[in-house]
């Protein structure tokens, strides 16, 4: 990886480091605390919360027609979604090990702490738990991708992508033939970042 290539990821990392604390800052302002897993929120706030749910029969109400419709198209794609949740685990778990890519952590990616939420109705919560499981998966699908990537063919594209993976990076310049016969091998290796 070139120097202008590493600084521009060190400089990503450290934004990554200031948002993590921003994030932080939030926790404490809106007075919530994660032990073990669990979200836990200061009991005035959690009381508070409580008074702001929108009732089933309100949240129908007033919820649109045409949203209303839309629904089961939504949950269509759940079957699909749990069954290539599935096969890229087993993937993973059975072809990493053969190629020495570390595997990644499901639980990364695909994280369940909205329904803590108490201003949160049943059917929001349960929209939301579909989100975020589905927006999970497909950040842990990208990830398992985007290392099986940097062992097979770590080529960047010619073409300017609209969104580039978390192992872009270290991929070879589209072009670099004597740089991608020379030190493929390396690269397809080169995990050490990830422990």
């Amino acid at each position: 990886m070139n120097d202008r290539i590493q600084s521009l990821v060190m400089q990503i990392k450290h934004l990554e480091a200031e948002l993590l604390q921003e994030m932080q800052r939030k926790q404490r302002e809106f007075l919530y605390e994660i032990r073990k897993k669990r979200v836990l929120f200061q009991q005035e706030v959690a009381l508070r919360h409580k008074l702001l749910k929108t009732t089933i029969r309100r949240y129908l109400i007033e919820s649109s027609i045409p949203n209303m419709l839309t629904i089961p198209i939504i949950w269509s794609v759940a079957v699909p979604a749990f069954f290539i949740d599935a096969v890229i685990t087993f993937y993973q778990w059975t072809c990493f090990p053969i190629y020495g890519i570390p595997r990644v952590k499901r639980s990364d990616y695909i994280v369940m702490d909205r329904r803590y939420l108490k201003y949160l109705n049943f059917i929001e919560r349960v929209n939301c738990a579909y989100c975020e499981y589905f927006n999970g998966l497909v950040s842990y699908l990208e990830e398992i991708a985007a290392r099986t990537e940097q062992y097979w063919c770590p080529i960047k594209h010619a073409r300017k992508l609209k969104n580039m993976h978390s192992r872009y990076g270290k991929f070879f310049d589209y072009g670099d033939a004597e740089g991608y016969k020379a030190r493929v091998e390396e690269v397809r290796r080169d995990f050490d970042d990830l422990e």
